[in-house]
């Protein structure tokens, strides 16, 4: 099979692409800046928010799947639009695809939600991510939408470079007791995703780690797991800092588990269990 990452060059994007090489796929994998160094996969340079050079790559490459991990934080065009230049394409070729979402596009109002749970977003990533999803399913009716989480690896997240800046050495940064996710292992997410897309099933899908936890606690866990001393981290609450944005947003994933092989591990055993 012939398959396209989207946004192959960052932390979502390269586990997906190994998973993908390592069964026996075709891998194709876009970068914005630079390509990923992992070998065996054709990397190609890539604006989402040019419908013309998305339109290009895929009818040259033709994929049967493409996975759309693109997105930037402060980038409307990249999120939103980007995404649905790449439906657009998709339709064209009759690719297979997964458009990768947030809990970022829930208030937290509800704390609790599942899969039929209108966005209600309070923030402009938010906002993006909500508008990609709304493009996304008018586009393509037939694409998974797969909302997830705090995404996790093994060291090589943002947030456990920020635990472990704080923790070995000064530096500004407070984490919350009262942002509460449902962190996700990478490798998890990725194998679901993939596993998503070679089934029949379409339309939104929740993907996030089993357990609720706190910025702060998920920062204590990555120290335990990293050997780091957890006295160092510093711990606040993000209402008294003021700060716009959703506290606690948890993903209910049991629908979108009862049709998964992959377990869907929560963050106390996945980095307790390493």
């Amino acid at each position: 099979m012939k398959a396209l990452i989207v946004g192959g060059s960052g932390l979502l994007g390269r586990e997906l692409a190994r998973q993908c090489l390592a069964g026996g796929h075709e891998v194709t994998a876009t970068y914005l800046t630079r390509p990923g160094e992992t070998a065996g996969i054709t990397w190609s340079p890539l604006d989402v928010r040019r419908q013309e050079d998305v339109h290009t790559l895929l009818s040259s490459i033709r994929p049967e799947l493409i996975v759309n991990a693109a997105s930037r934080r402060a980038g409307w065009t990249t999120t939103a639009v980007g995404a649905a230049n790449v439906a657009l394409a998709a339709s064209l070729t009759g690719s297979r695809l997964v458009q990768v979402s947030s809990d970022a596009v829930f208030s937290g109002a509800a704390v609790h939600y599942d899969e039929a749970s209108v966005p209600d977003p309070i923030t402009p990533y938010g906002a993006a991510k909500a508008a990609a999803e709304t493009a996304v399913a008018a586009i393509s009716p037939s694409a998974v939408i797969a909302r997830t989480s705090l995404i996790i690896g093994d060291g090589d997240s943002p947030h456990e470079a920020l635990v472990h800046a704080l923790a070995t050495r000064p530096s500004s940064g407070v984490l919350f007791t009262d942002d509460v996710r449902c962190p996700i292992h990478v490798a998890d997410l990725a194998a679901a995703l993939l596993e998503l897309a070679a089934s029949d099933h379409r339309g939104v899908h929740h993907l996030a780690g089993a357990d609720a936890v706190s910025r702060y606690e998920l920062g204590l866990l990555i120290a335990q797991r990293d050997g780091l001393n957890s006295r160092f981290l510093p711990s606040g609450r993000r209402g008294d800092a003021g700060l716009p944005g959703p506290m606690d947003v948890r993903l209910e994933c049991a629908l979108t588990q009862q049709r998964l092989r992959t377990e869907l591990r929560g963050a106390r055993q996945f980095l307790r269990n390493q």
